[in-house]
């Protein structure tokens, strides 16, 4: 076994991908916690519901059965919002822009992947930190294509060389896209600005269209908590359901600042904003695709800052993925969002703990976990592929002890405890190696001394080779030529043509 190992990592041989796995056997709420909870919800909606609605939501909300207190919140009746869970999409089809490479949200399957709109960027050679670019942008989705435990791409860095909001938000999408066949996705500084990247979107995939296979979806902050609707976000989702882009809707406050300092407030708080947001996207359409980030945020109350690494921010976010999975909704929480600045052991068990438990809660999508330091305000790609190695291992922990044909041989445990009394070169070992069990890429499982004899690379040492393999090779190449010579012809696109590693 230790030989094989030893050959499929020398090769490089790819190891098998396995389907995501469902999640929700953690439940950190009991039931009846979490019908109080809900329950609690629909009350904030229907007697205190939300403020900021500007006059096109106010219009579509009354419209559609909200009523209106003397003071302007439009709130949200209970039989009104448990309506439009009915009516709501329950699972969201996320394709790539290789379809095949495309995912389906919903019912607990989880998949993991990047978030966070940092600032920065980490330097490995240095250790610094720079504001991020363009390039970082194209640069982190390059190194998500080659990652098989990342599912999916939202933008993690924003290119602060560029000034312009419509340039910045063509040009974020342009770069997702070149860099990655996988799922992708953007947001928008205002409505406006959604039809141009559509456009761009649907002119890129040639004799498909982005309406038949939305390869990007949009991450909108509709509400700014504590309960207030954000203008500019409400007429971007209204634009993307207009026009087709799947949605991801976000809640994120900060418990003890934007939401209670008690956990159970902060997430009842939290699942009104969400179902609030969900009760006016299927008022625009029912049952358009739409993902509800309830993402809840944590203070060190000492500070006041946000700490993302915290027990409490994972306990939260698990809560949250099962508060959401009971309704039957598409979910997306945060987790790995390490409060370390560099690839460290306290960054290690943050983002091990906070992931594996919305991983285990049953969360759909964990945005905002690989990739990400200094609190989510800085990224790396060396810590990409760190998380990378740390999340094949947790998808393989949601996975559990699986039972199938064959797991329990009776007559193969006879054979051998009265034969070689071992079980590496039996048939079902042989075929189990790479389905039943999950290998490091930057793990390191030599003895000692032959990690001493190896050179002693720790692992970042790995990750900063990694990621040079990785821009090494050659870069993505599944936008066509001539659909990106015409979309740079018509549009400001900044990234340049050819990228070197």
């Amino acid at each position: 076994m230790r030989r094989a190992r030893q050959k499929r990592a020398a090769t490089g041989q790819p190891l098998t991908a396995t389907p995501p796995p469902a999640g929700g056997r953690f439940q950190p709420l009991t039931a009846a916690k979490a019908a109080e909870i809900t329950d609690t919800a629909f009350t904030i909606l229907e007697t205190i519901g939300v403020s900021g609605a500007p006059e096109t939501i106010r219009k579509l909300a009354l419209g559609n059965g909200a009523e209106e207190r003397a003071d302007g919140r439009i709130t949200f009746p209970r039989s009104l919002v448990e309506d439009m869970i009915a009516k709501a999409c329950k699972r969201a089809e996320l394709p790539g822009f290789k379809r095949d490479r495309g995912i389906e949200i919903g019912g607990g399957r989880v998949h993991i992947g990047t978030g966070g709109a940092a600032v920065q960027v980490l330097e490995a050679e240095t250790r610094t930190f720079r504001d991020s670019t363009l390039r970082d942008l194209y640069g982190l989705m390059r190194i998500v294509d080659a990652c098989d435990s990342i599912h999916y791409s939202l933008r993690p860095v924003v290119a602060r060389d560029l000034e312009d909001p419509l340039t910045l938000d063509i040009n974020t999408a342009f770069a997702a896209m070149k860099a990655t066949s996988k799922p992708i996705g953007t947001s928008f500084f205002e409505p406006a600005n959604v039809a141009p990247v559509v456009e761009m979107l649907d002119a890129a995939l040639g004799d498909a269209s982005f309406a038949a296979q939305p390869f990007c979806f949009a991450s909108v902050c509709h509400v700014v908590p504590p309960l207030t609707l954000a203008e500019e976000a409400c007429g971007v989702m209204q634009e993307c359901v207009r026009l087709g882009m799947p949605l991801q809707i976000c809640s994120a406050a900060q418990a003890g600042a934007t939401s209670p300092a008690s956990l159970a407030g902060a997430l009842a708080q939290g699942l009104a904003e969400s179902l609030a947001g969900l009760v006016l996207v299927n008022m625009m359409k029912a049952g358009f695709p739409c993902i509800l980030a309830f993402m809840p945020f944590i203070s060190d109350l000492r500070t006041g800052a946000m700490t993302g690494g915290s027990g409490e921010a994972a306990v939260a976010n698990a809560a949250a993925a099962q508060l959401l999975l009971n309704l039957g909704l598409p979910s997306t929480v945060s987790a790995g969002m390490t409060d370390a600045k560099t690839a460290d052991a306290q960054s290690g068990y943050e983002k091990g703990y906070t992931i594996a438990l919305a991983a285990q809660g049953g969360a759909d999508m964990i945005n905002l976990s690989v990739g990400m330091l200094g609190s989510i305000m800085a990224a790396s790609k060396e810590a990409l592929v760190i998380d990378n190695d740390m999340c094949g291992a947790i998808l393989r922990s949601v996975r559990g002890v699986e039972m199938f044909d064959g797991a329990i041989d009776l007559e193969m445990i006879e054979r051998v405890v009265t034969g070689e009394g071992h079980y590496l070169g039996t048939a079902q070992t042989l075929e189990l190696m790479t389905r039943e069990y999950v290998y490091p890429a930057l793990g390191d499982r030599q003895s000692v001394n032959d990690w001493l004899e190896s050179g002693a690379l720790t692992v970042w040492d790995r990750a900063v080779a990694r990621v040079a393999e990785i821009e090494a090779m050659p870069a993505p190449d599944h936008l066509p030529a001539g659909a990106e010579a015409a979309i740079r012809a018509r549009l400001p696109i900044h990234l340049p043509e050819i990228q070197k590693a």
